[in-house]
């Protein structure tokens, strides 16, 4: 499979070597430096494009791959409440992007342990329940677009929660506090707690490969598939 790198950081790096592990040939890499790339005979080679970059690019990005007829696969998070609608819309009418908050396996494990206790909880309202997720340094958005996506989930299927909201002591709200220290990759709990007793879940990322391993594998994916497309899709749960 020919694949183009939107973003070059230390994602880009790692999705990199990944890909060349896997047989996969890297046919473009654009970076902030060379955005004319997009419009190269490489870019337009490419079966999938990976994008990890900043969420006040990943929009236009998404434009200029579709421009060149090539799919998107993208982590970038942080651009959905401005351009979802449109997105959903191009996606409706032909055009291809793959994307998730987190394209760890395990996540995608967590996320469909996370629904169904979610489900279960819903018959005992003594337990409140409250998230808290940390990262590193350098993670500007809060909360994580991971614990966005879990907390949605959540609310979808508690009925004692209306909505989620950070720093809120309103309990018809699920409270999502976010933390940032050191070179932490990801760290999501979710905490149901009681007067008699408390259950916890956490997915603890050790390190970025996780991501990377599964954005190449929804790479794979995407390459067979069009539309609007997520985690869900690939592993039909």
């Amino acid at each position: 499979m020919k694949i183009a790198l939107i973003g070059y950081g230390k994602m880009g790096k790692m999705i990199e070597q990944i890909a060349l592990s896997r047989g996969h040939e890297i046919v473009s890499i654009i970076d902030i430096d060379n955005l004319q790339d997009f419009d190269s005979d490489a870019f337009r080679s490419a079966d999938v494009a990976i994008e990890f970059t900043a969420p006040q690019a990943a929009y236009g990005n998404y434009l200029k791959a579709w421009e060149q007829g090539v799919k998107v696969v993208s982590g970038s998070t942080g651009w959905m409440k401005e351009h979802g609608d449109d997105v959903r819309r191009m996606c409706e009418e032909g055009k291809t992007l793959f994307w998730a908050s987190n394209f760890s396996i395990g996540v995608a494990i967590f996320s469909a342990v996370n629904r169904y206790l979610a489900k279960i909880m819903n018959q005992f309202p003594q337990y409140d329940v409250e998230m808290e997720e940390t990262h590193h340094v350098h993670k500007l958005d809060h909360p994580s677009g991971t614990a966005i996506t879990l907390a949605e989930e959540i609310v979808e299927r508690l009925d004692r929660k209306e909505q989620w909201a950070e720093d809120t002591t309103d309990s018809s709200k699920l409270r999502v506090d976010h933390i940032r220290r050191g070179e932490v990759p990801g760290i999501h709990t979710i905490r149901y707690d009681s007067l008699e007793d408390c259950i916890t879940i956490t997915h603890d990322a050790h390190s970025r490969r996780g991501f990377a391993l599964g954005a190449v594998l929804a790479a794979e994916y995407t390459k067979e598939h069009s539309g609007l497309l997520t985690i869900s899709d690939m592993f039909n749960f």
